[in-house]
């Protein structure tokens, strides 16, 4: 297998400011990954991952050990940034890798990032979304239709640099000449259902740059609510090499902020966030979990130094 065409798109979207989506074009190597975190950090920590893809050198090693072993780096970059920037702290980005080798393409996948298949007039979702709403759905909780318009559909249960070493699903997929591959941001399937990202495939699966530009103004013309980013590889048989890349990225800002923002929870706290916090099954989801251990140290740290101010203000009122 090998690639025969490909291009990129992305976009800050209607409600953003800024746009914490990077992508890899490294052909045979494509990524997306979606950053998140205050300030700028979402960006710095998609960027970091997406610079690890690009410059890590692993040698001989190929497939899913190959593709594991360049999101774990990635994961590596943004941890140790996380933990000495302070401007950085708590940052992270999911990632969406495919490398086309001969035995098909092999994905790796951390976040809600996602990756299809789109073949004869169908498309697959290939990836599982790391999210709550999707834990949700496996266990029955909520309807499709609900995870539509969750209130916390942009919580996510995996995501890289929240821990030294992040659990990566990576697995190959069967591929065949003339399939159609795509990796996309969160931005757009917010925005976009399913049958309308085939409709865009439908239409234009022989010319992946205006595809990809086309479903970059379906999700800004659903709402733009948060960063739209595309890639689209086609697949053809060894031998035929691709054409010089089309990629398009619309650098402007807006000024209108964000309505909401993604968050990391671990699935072992999707339970939490259904529980009378400060109960004992809520403390017990909070005790399985070393993440939510470190954060209500945080917060119990900040806390004390609130009250140690009102303190001082207090007793500096007093001797006025």
């Amino acid at each position: 297998m090998s690639v025969s065409a490909f291009a990129a798109a992305s976009d800050t979207g209607r409600k953003r400011r800024r746009n914490e989506d990077s992508y890899v074009i490294a052909p045979p190597l494509f990524a997306v990954a979606d950053g998140m975190g205050g300030a700028q950090a979402g960006e710095i920590a998609s960027k970091l991952a997406a610079a690890a893809l690009e410059e890590t050198d692993l040698g001989a090693l190929t497939g899913e050990e190959r593709v594991t072993s360049l999101i774990q780096e990635a994961n590596r970059r943004v941890y140790e940034r996380s933990n000495e920037d302070p401007n950085a702290s708590g940052m992270g980005t999911t990632i969406t890798v495919a490398l086309v080798e001969d035995t098909g393409v092999t994905i790796g996948h951390v976040g809600d990032s996602r990756a299809y298949r789109y073949r004869d007039g169908s498309i697959e979702q290939i990836t599982e979304d790391h999210s709550l709403v999707n834990e949700l759905m496996k266990s029955g909780k909520l309807s499709p239709e609900e995870a539509e318009t969750h209130p916390q559909r942009s919580v996510i249960t995996r995501a890289l640099g929240t821990d030294p070493d992040v659990d990566v699903d990576s697995f190959i997929v069967e591929a065949q000449k003339g399939d159609v591959f795509l990796l996309c941001s969160d931005g757009l399937t917010t925005m976009v259902d399913d049958d309308g990202i085939l409709g865009v495939l439908d239409k234009h699966h022989d010319d992946l740059d205006r595809a990809t530009k086309a479903l970059v103004s379906a999700a800004n013309r659903g709402g733009g609510e948060d960063n739209i980013t595309v890639i689209a590889f086609a697949i053809s048989d060894a031998g035929e090499t691709a054409p010089m890349s089309a990629v398009s990225e619309d650098t402007m800002e807006n000024v209108v902020a964000p309505a909401f923002d993604t968050m990391v929870i671990p699935p072992d706290q999707v339970e939490h966030m259904f529980v009378e916090p400060g109960s004992p099954e809520a403390e017990a989801a909070m005790q399985r979990d070393p993440i939510s251990r470190t954060a209500r140290l945080r917060l119990a740290l900040t806390m004390l130094a609130l009250l140690v101010l009102a303190a001082v203000l207090l007793v500096w009122g007093l001797v006025r």
